[in-house]
């Protein structure tokens, strides 16, 4: 299985959406609230406009498998507030709206995505790369800790979202990867066979 992360452009927005309402369903299916309004989740919308803001900045990505698009991805510098102190934010880059199509679920989407999030922080040279996972989402969070983050912390009550479990994992621990860039672009294709477990 070949994996390739691309940019992600405007056109595809309405791609975001849909596999934010298409997981989010998923999520409520099985009594999570992650995403919800009514788990105080952003609306949509809202969701929308801070994509759209990501992927006007270039900081959002697409990951397709044989071509089809099967999950995104956003990465920086930024999170919501009173999460990450700021020393931390200046020595790490943020994971943000990690998202596997339903499609290619257990197919190491997302593991590629991490690990695609853990070479922009090498060539920025920054040790961490950090997120938050939605607090109540235990799944979420063992998924995490088998790729490798450990949880830092829960973040204080003056965080008051619904995305207070703060992870990081250190950007050495992940192995180098093949093959290397290609000057000039961040368009990568990688073989599953060159980064098994």
């Amino acid at each position: 299985m070949t994996v390739c992360i691309r940019p992600a452009t405007l056109g595809d927005l309405a791609l975001i959406c849909r596999l934010r309402v298409q997981r989010t369903s998923w999520l409520t299916a099985r009594g999570s609230d992650q995403w919800t309004v009514a788990g105080r989740g952003r609306a949509i919308e809202t969701f929308a406009a801070a994509v759209g803001r990501a992927l006007d900045r270039g900081e959002t990505w697409i990951a397709e498998v044989e071509g089809e698009p099967a999950g995104t991805i956003t990465v920086n510098h930024r999170a919501d507030p009173d999460l990450w102190s700021p020393w931390e934010l200046a020595e790490s880059v943020i994971v943000h709206f990690m998202i596997v199509d339903l499609r290619f679920a257990g197919r190491k989407v997302g593991h590629h995505m991490l690990a695609h999030a853990a070479d922009l922080a090498t060539r920025k040279h920054r040790p961490w790369v950090r997120l938050d996972a939605w607090t109540t989402n235990t799944d979420l969070h063992d998924y995490y800790r088998r790729e490798g983050f450990v949880l830092a912390r829960i973040a204080g009550p003056v965080a008051s979202g619904p995305s207070r479990a703060l992870f990081e994992r250190p950007t050495s621990s992940w192995p180098p990867r093949l093959p290397p860039r290609r000057t000039g672009t961040t368009h990568r294709s990688v073989s599953a066979a060159l980064l098994r477990d």
